[in-house]
């Protein structure tokens, strides 16, 4: 085994003790108030105030511009949530005791790789009933694409969901290296890792993956801007946009593994803590 250093993100300050029993470093995100042991990302270089738009990713902007080697100090540094958490072996289940269920140092199979992505969502097992309810500007302009789920790729996922030709309006303004690589993989791909959370090896690797999404999402501002009253589903576009893209950017430049992550809301977690 090897040694990971696990950052655990939590909109609630009231999560704190559950975050340092499990020996992961809370880190606070949003508008709340949080005590002195959270790590915020309003601090030094930041754009922590849009986080609303943003989710995780004004963390990573953080760690990105503030002292990011000092933060790589251990052999893995990794992010998760305070409902979703690594599983400390490639099972699909978390044992009865919790804290037993989840990941606290890099298990051997990772060795020979650089980046550990979240197991996949697949985005052509959508049931008829959320496609009718989400897709009929899709049904409008090509009813024809749902007669088939091998038509079902992230980029009409995206548009069922997030709004309808925004992510073609976003890749317009991705740099050349990626343009073209990246409307060629959302339209012929089914699966993505979702949430936005991953675990990495190398500060050299995250530096270039935060400095190709944030010059990208940067130039998206001047298009969707930052409306307080689109829908949530729209609303963290820069989010819903990056989500994608992560799993993109690290599939196309590292070696990556893939390992599973389980929903576990410790909010209400009673019996655990």
């Amino acid at each position: 085994m090897t040694s990971l250093k696990m950052y655990c993100f939590s909109l609630a300050n009231s999560n704190l003790e559950k975050i340092k029993k499990i020996n992961y470093i809370p880190v606070g995100l949003g508008k709340e108030i949080f005590d002195k042991e959270w790590i915020r990302d309003n601090t030094g270089n930041h754009i922590s105030e849009k986080n609303s738009w943003y989710g995780e990713n004004t963390f990573y902007y953080w760690l990105w511009k503030n002292d990011l080697k000092k933060k790589f100090d251990t052999d893995w540094v990794g992010f998760c949530h305070y409902r979703r958490f690594w599983l400390k072996d490639n099972k699909s289940e978390i044992y009865e005791d919790f804290k037993k269920s989840i990941i606290k140092e890099a298990p051997p199979e990772w060795n020979n790789h650089e980046v550990v992505l979240r197991d996949e969502i697949f985005v052509n097992s959508t049931k008829l009933s959320k496609i009718l309810k989400h897709g009929k500007m899709q049904l409008l302009k090509n009813p024809f694409v749902f007669l088939s789920k091998k038509k079902l790729s992230i980029k009409v996922h995206y548009d069922m969901y997030h709004g309808y030709g925004e992510l073609d309006k976003a890749i317009e303004l991705l740099d050349n290296e990626n343009r073209e690589d990246f409307r060629n993989w959302v339209n012929s791909s089914v699966s993505f890792s979702a949430n936005n959370v991953f675990i990495c090896k190398s500060p050299a690797l995250y530096n270039d993956y935060c400095k190709s999404l944030f010059q990208w999402l940067e130039k998206c501002e001047q298009i969707f801007g930052f409306d307080p009253n689109r829908p949530y589903s729209r609303i963290r576009v820069y989010a819903f946009l990056a989500e994608r893209y992560l799993s993109y950017w690290f599939k196309k430049n590292s070696n990556y593994i893939i390992w599973p992550m389980k929903f576990h809301d410790i909010t209400n977690d009673k019996i655990n803590f």
